[in-house]
């Protein structure tokens, strides 16, 4: 039987006046005065206990008391934590009636109760659930009924306090939908957790359990472009020492600064070079977390240096994985399969007489690694990533046979050194093309399997998971894509949409791919809750839901265009109508009259010479006609293949063609739709002969992929600018959620730009809704509220300046061309100056714009990626190599405006990138904080024990440009505590926005708890 772990929150009530929580008020009652809590209570209760206090104090500016027994409690409401449902052992509710009536079952892990009750006079709200962690998970429920909101960067909580603030009438009981809930970042950029150190480890796993989540895995780069990477040492035995630490491996790396070794398009860059006031974000000219501190490039690593790295990586992993543990979170890290044994391991097997492709070998080596792990960190799952390839291309028998064989050897390796952790699968696909299931009918039943969503999450969820039973099944959208990795991304609509496919599917696990973390605010947030509650969107959950979503506009959704004008086609008159195709696309919406139709749809392979590299079907009027189809292996390349389905019934005015990514993208020649009325159109391409134009190239997301967010976006809005201004920007957010403009793509890498051959006048139509929200400022009332706001704003514009940088880049490259063409060395001097040097001018001032508006909102390390990202990918194209290119025509530099400034162009402000709201008592609180557009005297923090007594002043050390860093004395981290750090006497330069009224607090639980 689950242990059944009960939170009270025992508390005299006056006219519950339930705040932001639309619950009903109560009889008449006093407000809490005490938090109880057993002596002998565990780390989940003790924390428990502590955040109810923490955002009670918050909230009301009193700090309640914490007693260990209802006689010693202060006359009035109490607070206790950590007791058994249905029977509370001590506190003198044993016999409380109400106390012994049990929620009906059946229960389950994790769930949790909040229930308002009666108990000698006094009201008692119950926080409770199935164990440690249910009591965990209604503590932060409680918190949201209180009005505060949980995101992964930190808490959200109201600017204005109510000390009369009373606890809700309550009567819930939360049962999560899926058994594991999180997140899985992503290595190999700097704007994920390439640049964690063990303090963001520790406060982004610290924000878990408030969104009630349970599940953190990492993946791991073996070898490669990007690999090999230090999460996971391998190698045998006999290179690893008792306690972990390696005596033999090999260079490894996470990103540097100045050395990525060109990885992703990056250029080795020193962070003291950076323009537009950059360089005052980093501390050193090699930027990267502590571990990642080495001398030289990182593949010329002395072998003790080599050794080192992956020492000081494990030991970070037990720090936080421990911490994880203790916080009921399930970890996971693991490798690709088949695994890829980085170079020097191999040549060290060979050179001691093994083969490394002998499955005996790959099957010591899986021994040495699992033993090393055992003996270096916590770990509850090791996952096995089916290869990437697979999403692009068929899937051959000897690939499945291989990875087959990589199982079976991982399985009797992780039998022979008795693994504690649970292997699982996971990867780009479920399984291979031939069957996304495959898996399930080879491997144990007790293994996971899961995948992240295809197409870098503009796949839905995998539909093979209906296929899979009997076993654990984690579905993982996206919660973010890399080709967009430099701009913001609203996905609300279809993490709620994912969720529930995941739902129907019978997936027990719900996760979401992520390198970022504020920008990603409503995207996790949506994620969480909905693994949780999908009665407010999902009519499968809630038959009497009424939701209508907005009808699409007419065209395609999505896609880009390809040409092949040199392509001859074979079998066809019709060349050019098979000479373009819209690529990528998702669907076509046709507004045609009602009646009876024949559609046909004009296919052909123009690119790929080899089958099983495209593979896609198509739904046309929730009609299937084709299914996995392979247009090279059908027909070969360069010829027409048309499909015609007739019968295709039109009720609504609206004819829905659907096309299914299965492997790469589904492409379109034509479509031709005949009945009451005629449509032709010309896929891809221009009008030709009685064939319509193609609407302009989209990625613009599928909203009929999306769920209703309109109430999400309410309670968002409510609580990041408060009610005075929630309405009209929830109702903006709402508009464009799933329909941003992607200023940015793939380009060598993530997050790049293309120039844009539209004018400036036409793009900017897609960003009026920047301005829209501007409007919407002056209804923004208090500094938390205006900090978040102008966050979004300064991001929005940030966005729109990019794209803008990309118009004005197409129109320098057009005059360059006409440089270039002119062959007299002083005619082509004169067009540089009059042609491109003003047009430079120009691009220069918009990346200015660019770096404005995005130093203005860089809260967290994910953002400084960004900025890296710009600063070595984008802007040594952009900016840099033009720039030598236009001084050596000219012979002479650029004048000073047509070349990047290294001066920072925005208003002052101070951050603190990593924010923790939770220690275990003996750890350190380290903080630094980033000072941007000022030389303050001095940065200082100023700390108390939470809630009571003088401040105490802590000048922060100056390490380096704008970075400040100090270590809170022991003193200071014994108990709960707030704090708040300040600039000088700089007014208005504070962290948090609300100090010195409302601080950063942080909870100290005992170790022993």
């Amino acid at each position: 039987m689950l242990r059944r772990a009960f939170l009270l929150v025992a508390a005299i009530l006056t006219g519950i006046a339930a705040a932001s929580s639309g619950f009903a008020a109560a009889e008449p009652s006093a407000q809490p005065v005490a938090v109880l809590c057993p002596e002998r209570a565990g780390f989940q209760e003790s924390l428990a206990a502590r955040e109810i206090r923490r955002y009670l104090y918050l909230r009301t500016g009193k700090l309640l008391p914490i007693v260990h027994d209802i006689a010693s409690a202060p006359e009035g409401g109490l607070v206790a934590v950590g007791m058994c449902y249905p029977r509370f052992y001590g506190f003198g509710l044993k016999g409380c009636p109400d106390v012994q009536k049990a929620p009906e079952g059946p229960w389950v892990k994790g769930q949790y109760v909040l229930k308002t009750i009666r108990h000698e006079g006094r009201p008692i709200v119950l926080v409770g659930g199935t164990g440690s962690e249910g009591a965990l998970f209604g503590a932060y429920r409680l918190a949201e009924h209180l009005g505060v909101r949980f995101y992964m960067h930190g808490d959200v909580v109201p600017d204005q306090q109510e000390p009369a603030l009373e606890l809700p009438q309550l009567d819930e009981l939360g049962k999560p939908l899926f058994d594991r809930r999180g997140i899985q970042p992503f290595h190999d950029f700097p704007e994920g957790p390439d640049w964690w150190d063990a303090d963001q480890y520790k406060a982004i796993l610290g924000q878990l359990p408030k969104m009630r989540m349970n599940f953190f895995g990492l993946h791991t780069y073996p070898e490669g472009g990007v690999g090999p990477e230090p999460l996971t040492w391998i190698g045998v035995a006999a290179d690893v020492n008792d306690d972990g630490t390696v005596k033999s491996s090999y260079p490894s790396r996470h990103f540097t600064t100045a050395n990525p070794t060109g990885a992703w398009g990056y250029r080795p860059t020193k962070t003291a070079d950076y323009t537009f006031g950059a360089a005052a974000l980093y501390d050193r000219d090699d930027f990267a977390p502590d571990y990642m501190r080495i001398e030289g490039p990182w593949n010329e690593m002395a072998p003790e240096e080599c050794n080192e790295l992956f020492n000081r990586m494990g030991r970070l992993l037990d720090d936080t994985f421990t911490f994880a543990r203790k916080l009921g979170i399930k970890t996971c890290l693991g490798t690709e399969t088949p695994l890829k044994i980085p170079t020097p391991v191999k040549e060290r097997l060979q050179a001691a007489g093994k083969d490394p492709a002998d499955p005996a070998v790959v099957r010591e080596v899986y021994e040495g690694m699992f033993r090393r792990i055992m003996n270096t960190h916590p770990l509850d799952y090791y996952w096995f990533w089916t290869p990437e390839g697979w999403t692009w291309r068929e899937t051959k028998q000897e690939q499945i046979d291989a990875t087959l064989a990589d199982f079976r050897a991982a399985m009797a390796a992780a039998e022979s050194v008795k693994a504690p952790f649970t292997l699982a699968t996971c990867g780009w696909v479920l399984g291979p093309q031939q069957d996304r299931a495959l898996f399930d009918n080879v491997l144990p039943k007790k293994m996971p399997m899961s995948c992240i969503n295809r197409q870098v999450g503009h796949s839905p969820v995998e539909s093979g998971f209906a296929d899979v039973e009997g076993r654990p099944q984690w579905a993982i959208p996206w919660l973010e894509d890399d080709p967009a990795m430099i701009s913001p991304q609203l996905w609300a609509g279809r993490m709620r949409k994912d969720a529930a496919d995941a739902l129907a599917y019978g997936c027990t696990g719900l996760m979401g791919i992520h390198w970022r973390t504020r920008i990603l605010g409503p995207n996790v947030s949506a994620l969480a809750k909905a693994a949780w509650d999908q009665s407010s969107f999902n009519p499968a959950v809630n038959p009497e839901l009424k939701v209508t979503l907005p009808k699409p506009p007419e065209g395609p959704d999505g896609g880009k265009y390809a040409g092949f004008p040199n392509n001859a086609m074979e079998d066809t008159e019709d060349d050019p109508l098979y000479q373009t195709v819209r690529y990528d696309v998702s669907a076509y919406y046709l507004d045609v009259p009602n009646g009876t139709y024949t559609v046909t749809l004009k296919l052909c392979e123009p690119h790929y010479q080899e089958a099983g590299r495209r593979v896609f079907g198509a739904i046309v009027q929730g009609k299937q006609v084709f299914d996995q189809l392979d247009l090279f292996a059908k027909v070969g390349q360069n010829l027409a293949l048309d499909y015609a389905v007739k019968d295709v019934e039109v009720t609504d005015g609206r004819l829905v063609i659907d096309f299914v990514h299965q492997t790469e993208f589904p492409c379109v020649a034509g479509i031709v739709v005949e009945g009451p009325v005629t449509r032709k159109i010309n896929c891809g391409g221009p009008a030709w002969q009685d064939y319509q134009a193609d609407w302009p190239p989209s990625e613009k997301s599928n909203r009929e992929r999306f769920l209703s967010v309109t109430d999400f976006y309410a309670d968002w809005a409510r609580s990041q600018f408060g009610p005075e201004a929630a309405e009209p920007i929830a109702a903006l957010f709402t508009e464009i959620d799933g329909l941003l403009p992607r200023p940015s793509n793939w380009v060598k890498g993530p997050g790049g730009i293309n120039p844009d051959p539209k004018p400036w006048e036409e793009v900017r139509e897609d960003y009026a809704f920047v301005d829209q929200l501007a409007a919407l400022r002056p209804n923004v009332k208090g500094p938390g509220n205006l900090e978040r706001f102008d966050f979004w704003l300064n991001q929005f514009r940030y966005m729109r300046a990019n794209a803008q940088v990309n118009c004005t880049w197409a129109r320098f490259n057009e005059a360059m061309t006409k440089v270039k063409a002119e062959k007299d060395a002083e005619a082509q001097r004169r067009l540089v100056r009059e042609l491109a040097l003003p047009i430079r001018k120009e691009l220069v001032a918009h990346v200015a714009d660019v770096h404005r508006h995005l130093l203005a909102s860089v809260t967290t390390t994910g953002l400084m990626g960004n900025v890296t990202n710009w600063q070595q990918h984008i802007l040594p194209v952009l900016l840099t190599e033009p720039g030598e290119e236009l001084a050596k025509i000219l012979g002479e530099p650029l004048p000073a405006d047509c070349m990047p400034s290294k001066d920072y162009q925005g208003e002052p402000r101070l951050f603190v990138p990593t924010v923790r709201t939770c220690l275990v008592q003996g750890e350190p609180l380290r903080l630094t904080a980033v000072v941007l557009g000022a030389k303050p005297s001095q940065v200082a923090v100023s700390w108390r024990p939470l809630g009571t007594g003088e401040f105490t002043r802590v000048v922060m050390d100056h390490v380096a440009r704008g970075v400040y860093r100090v270590t809170l004395p022991p003193e200071a981290v014994n108990e709960d505590l707030e704090y708040y750090v300040q600039a000088g006497d700089l007014e208005g330069l504070c962290f948090p926005a609300t100090a010195p009224k409302l601080n950063q607090t942080v909870v100290v639980v005992p170790a022993r708890s």
